[in-house]
């Protein structure tokens, strides 16, 4: 029997790629997006493989939305065995320059829709008494980096939201919790900084401007360079996902590459998947 998996942010990106790979590899994939109007890509790339999944709308700040799609699913397969937390979006700006509007949007886009997800599934995988939660956070949910606070703090939440789940949920109800976490993603990155950056007034000419383009400019010249050590493709990230997909032992943490292993060394060295770091609160809180 097919696994029922449910994507978000299928519209582009890794979320297309995943959810092409997904299908190829005999999933029953559910490929979901906020806006149905982009669709097209996704289904051109199905129809010239002759591909089977379904592609349903899905807005992951909204739980009616999420609530309505996942009713749907359920109608139609009884089960689901896998969701993947992919949706999100970068955000570019200093505390000083953001307004709380945005810092309220890139929270519930990166954060909450992981949460309301994840709710919306918990309850159809503990009766199951099994099910899998890969949430795509980055190496930006481990590191800090410059102007990008409120991203990272967002998948800093999404880090320790999982964490704290896989603590109790996974030894009492069978749901596996896994991080996938990627570095820079070559058709993403710099086009989407600076098309954030443009929606949200630009450029500011204020103190922080030089060192606004010292970082932009940094990225723009490793991508245009294509340093594969950095920037990977989304068709590489998703092959990881589906390994921690299919992994019968799932690893908490996954980095993407070499690059995003060491980027991250000095907070992973210690406990590379995590495991080590949740066994230790299991036996200190629960045992």
């Amino acid at each position: 029997m097919k696994k029922t998996v449910v994507i978000t942010g299928a519209s582009t990106g890794l979320g297309l790629a995943t959810a092409l790979l997904f299908a190829r590899n005999g999933y029953e994939v559910y490929a979901t997006m906020r806006n149905l109007k982009k669709k097209q890509a996704l289904v051109e790339a199905v129809e010239k493989e002759g591909l089977e999944l379904t592609i349903e709308q899905l807005d992951v700040t909204q739980m009616d939305s999420i609530q309505a799609c996942i009713n749907k699913i359920m109608a139609k397969t009884g089960k689901i065995d896998c969701l993947i937390n992919n949706a999100g979006a970068g955000y570019i700006r200093s505390t000083e320059q953001a307004t709380m509007e945005d810092i309220q949007w890139v929270t519930d886009v990166n954060y909450l829709g992981v949460v309301r997800c994840t709710k919306a599934v918990l309850p159809i995988m503990r009766f199951a008494k099994k099910g899998h939660i890969i949430n795509i956070t980055s190496v930006g949910g481990l590191v800090g980096q410059p102007f990008n606070e409120f991203y990272c703090a967002a998948k800093f939440a999404v880090e320790g939201y999982t964490e704290s789940m896989a603590s109790y949920i996974t030894e009492n109800f069978g749901i596996q919790f896994s991080l996938v976490e990627p570095g820079g993603i070559t058709t993403e990155f710099v086009n989407n900084v600076m098309t954030q950056v443009g929606r949200s007034g630009g450029m500011l000419q204020d103190d922080y401007l030089p060192i606004l383009q010292q970082y932009i400019g940094g990225a723009q010249k490793r991508a245009a360079s294509g340093q594969s050590r950095i920037y990977q493709t989304s068709e590489e990230v998703a092959k990881v996902v589906l390994a921690v997909a299919n992994s019968d032992t799932p690893p908490l943490r996954t980095r993407t590459s070499d690059w995003s292993n060491d980027f991250c060394q000095l907070k992973t060295a210690a406990d590379p998947d995590g495991t080590k770091s949740v066994q230790k609160v299991i036996q200190q809180t629960l045992k």
